[in-house]
């Protein structure tokens, strides 16, 4: 169920998503909103689950994971067992920044950080001998065109 938002509940989060660093103060400047209020509203959509996280956003290239390989699974298997070992297995490794079920030909599809090609494949080797499938294949991503965490509100 999503939450009711209006315009000025809107632009609190455009801001937030743009810079969560910014003081009550600019952001209810920005939003011409008294500071009081921008706050309240700030707690209100924390409450509801609007705003889920105030997080920093660090550098993969700065931190030593320059390297985002999109990895694409299949299933050996689809029962209840082997998806909670799923769950468990990509939990534990920190290379996975982003994992997904998908409909189609592919069952998951994991978002990996690594610093080189030699790190996915330490990390594939951690992968397949902690976890069955089918069929594994990866595809290097060559070229960032658009990365955001900012939802369309």
């Amino acid at each position: 169920m999503s939450a009711k938002l209006d315009d000025t509940d809107r632009k609190i989060l455009n801001v937030l998503q743009s810079d969560a660093t910014l003081s009550v103060d600019e952001i209810s400047e920005q939003v011409a909103l008294s500071r009081n209020a921008c706050w309240r509203r700030m707690r209100q959509m924390e409450a509801k689950g609007v705003l889920k996280a105030r997080v920093a956003l660090a550098d993969p290239v700065a931190v030593g994971c320059p390297l985002q390989v999109m990895v694409l699974i299949k299933s050996s298997t689809h029962d209840p067992d082997w998806l909670t070992q799923f769950h468990r297995v990509i939990d534990r490794l920190p290379e996975v920044v982003g994992a997904y079920r998908m409909s189609g030909d592919l069952d998951y599809l994991l978002r990996v950080r690594v610093a080189d090609v030699a790190g996915y494949d330490a990390f594939y080797k951690k992968l397949i001998h902690q976890m069955p499938m089918s069929d594994i294949s990866a595809s290097f991503v060559m070229e960032e065109l658009k990365e955001t965490t900012a939802l369309p509100v």
